[in-house]
């Protein structure tokens, strides 16, 4: 069974990629999304047979040996365990809705064997990764995710802006890679091993040991940690790693859902709570991890309250969102910050989804100021993004586990932050539950501003200018079409094919937190774990959280109160606001519309100097040097000489006997004056 879970997609990927214009695209479409309904009924089975498994082992299934190199010996095998099973249902789910959905999203575009066969690439790789027994296997996967994101977001690749964003995830992802792989090479030498199990048994036996880095003695455990949380940061889009992801919205939407709900940006959590074992005793790399993550969720919603583009506010959410699973990660909550991974997966890929139902609804315009009233128009993605935003901004009754998928998991995390006594936890607890109320804002704001008013209301208005519409004026990226439209120009409601997994994600983004809570932080949480994440007998985080003031408890409702109260007055009651507090502060305005300026900062730091020396070496090594010396310089001579050479050789006997008799001349003379002593 769990062999058919990896490889189906796998296949699917081959018939479509290799075969996809011979079987036709109707064919390749319900091909790769047929294998994708069996793995992902599949990965159903195996997380209800493994949660209500009472066997307390891992289950590694064997595929192959990879190699062996000395010491080094890599099987290539699938670790089964709760962890394993969880992520089995979010990447199946929401791999196979997007590719559902991706029919009628497409149907109009003629590359759509290319599409599916990379969808399903993706799926693949990121089930090897979710699969792996052993750090090389997760570095495969976690290189496959990459590739497959590089050829999604360039899925377009006749677009100079789609190719810019693809190279931009890979080279900002190349960075993060590195330090994993150091991370993975540290800590072969500290345990002799890459395999899970001998890592986790010998990692009590490395704590408090020191490695000599860079001139100076550091706790090894922490280092090897550190350099593994780099390539999280890169993966999961973590503040100062996080320029990348806005980008990637040039690919077609439901890779964007794919993206940002169920694959890639994923990968970092989950490398981090499969790793707990490590973490757990390194408390100065979780607490990196904590302030890294609570920085990303601040920093990201703030530059979410301003963006105009629909889908870049939905992508600088799941920055934000991803804060919040690593601060739980850091606070020492490995299964909370799994748990709003798996809440997350459906509310944000259903917000994607809805995003991309409300793009084609109108013609290709992805800016939110050209949009308005649409709720009447468009009334099933309308109610359907309804429920994601309530998901995603925590609507519940407090002081109880009744509510939206996103009330019941991201407000155990900021309890928790509260309650944690570790480095950072209360910086954390602060970010957290700002970023609550500006979520609740930026969210809310998306709804009144595409779904409420009248059509183009902001375009027309005086806010429009405060806002940048020209695309210009602020900073503002100028969205453009990135899909196909209908035929006419009637504003209606998506096809079936397309809303059918909006109801499905819907469902998932209700019911998500409240029918889980009990296996993943509640009293089931031990019968369910079991031994797939690791909690040091000083972790108490999971009881503490339960015991916090009542205060902390309804501090995210409150917040999240607030943020739609602010959002309905400034966007609902007095629509003049909005340009009225632009107007009252320019600079933060233009700070947080061109996101800190990260993009500006990172071109004058590193791409124009990288720019700079490659013209050097371009100019002055190749041309100068080399093409000088070379093919410019002696060789050129040699030609030259060469060249004069053959035009001596006229073919006419009488040159031939001038030469000679000019030769003897030549010689007599130096005889007679220069060769007698």
């Amino acid at each position: 069974m769990y062999d058919l879970i990896v490889f189906l997609p796998l296949l699917g990927f081959l018939i479509a990629g290799l075969f996809g214009r011979q079987i036709g695209v109707r064919a390749s479409e319900l091909t790769t999304t047929g294998l994708l309904a069996v793995s992902a009924l599949l990965a159903w089975v195996a997380f209800f047979s493994v949660g209500l498994s009472h066997d307390e082992q891992a289950l590694v299934v064997p595929v192959a040996n990879w190699l062996t190199s000395g010491k080094l010996a890599v099987a290539w095998a699938l670790r089964i365990d709760t962890l394993t099973a969880v992520m089995l249902v979010v990447v199946g789910t929401v791999s196979f809705l997007v590719h559902v959905y991706s029919i009628g999203y497409m149907a109009e575009d003629p590359s759509r064997p290319r599409f599916f066969a990379y969808l399903s690439l993706f799926t693949f790789a990121m089930l090897m990764l979710v699969t792996a027994d052993n750090l090389v296997q997760m570095f495969f996967g976690w290189e496959g995710v990459g590739l497959a994101s590089y050829l999604l977001i360039g899925f377009w690749y006749d677009r100079p802006a789609a190719n810019a964003a693809a190279i931009k995830a890979f080279v900002v992802n190349r960075v993060g890679d590195f330090g994993f792989a150091l991370g993975i090479f540290l800590v072969f030498v500290l345990t002799g091993s890459v395999g899970f199990e001998q890592i986790f048994a010998a990692a009590p036996g490395i704590a408090g040991k020191t490695i000599h880095l860079w001139g100076f003695d550091g706790d090894a455990l922490t280092v090897a940690c550190l350099l593994l949380f780099m390539g999280a940061m890169g993966k999961s889009a973590q503040f100062l790693l996080h320029t990348w992801l806005p980008d990637a919205m040039e690919g077609p939407t439901p890779v964007s859902a794919l993206i940002h709900a169920a694959t890639m940006v994923t990968a970092g959590v989950f490398m981090v709570a499969r790793l707990s074992p490590l973490f757990d005793l390194a408390p100065v790399a979780l607490a990196v991890v904590t302030i890294v993550g609570a920085t990303t969720a601040f920093f990201a919603a703030t530059v979410g309250l301003v963006q105009n583009d629909i889908k870049r506010v939905i992508a600088y959410s799941t920055c934000s969102q991803l804060g919040y699973m690593f601060v739980g990660l850091g606070v020492g909550g490995y299964s909370l910050g799994i748990f709003h991974l798996f809440t997350h997966a459906f509310f944000k890929a259903l917000l994607f989804l809805c995003a991309g139902s409300v793009i084609t609804a109108m013609h290709h315009e992805q800016d939110m100021r050209a949009m308005g009233g649409l709720r009447k128009e468009i009334p099933v993605t309308f109610w359907m993004m309804m429920i994601g935003t309530l998901a995603l901004t925590g609507v519940g009754i407090p002081f109880t586990s009744i509510g939206f998928a996103g009330f019941v998991s991201k407000d155990a995390i900021i309890e928790a932050s509260y309650a944690s006594t570790g480095f950072g936890a209360t910086y954390a607890f602060v970010c957290v539950t700002l970023a609550a109320a500006l979520t609740a804002f930026y969210s809310w704001r998306l709804v009144f501003m595409t779904f409420f008013g009248q059509r183009g209301d902001w375009a027309a208005s005086p806010q429009a200018v405060a806002h940048g519409h020209d695309g210009h004026a602020h900073g503002d990226d100028h969205a453009h079409s990135d899909d196909h439209g209908h035929g006419d120009h009637a504003v209606r409601d998506s096809p079936q094919v397309m809303l059918v997994p909006l109801g499905v994600l819907a469902l998932g983004a209700v019911v998500a937190g409240v029918a889980f809570r009990y296996w993943f932080i509640g009293g089931g949480y031990e019968g369910f774990w079991k031994h797939a994440l690791f909690v040091g007998s000083d972790n108490k985080i999971l009881e503490t959280m339960e015991h916090v003031p009542a205060i902390v408890s309804l501090a995210p409702t409150l917040m999240m109160l607030i943020g739609f109260a602010v959002a309905y007055y400034m966007y609902i009651v007095d629509r003049r606001a909005p340009k009225a507090l632009a107007d009252a502060n320019p600079a933060l305005y233009r700070f947080l519309l061109n996101k800190w300026y990260f993009d500006e900062l990172y071109d004058f730091l590193f791409v124009r100097p990288a720019f700079r020396i490659g013209r050097a070496f371009w100019k002055g090594g190749d041309g100068a040097l080399i093409d000088g010396l070379g093919p410019d310089g002696i060789s050129a001579r040699v030609l030259d000489f060469a060249r004069g050479a053959v035009r001596l050789q006229t073919g006419y006997v009488y040159h031939y006997a001038f030469a000679m008799l000019l030769g003897v001349a030549i010689i007599a003379t130096w005889y007679l004056f220069g060769g007698i002593r």
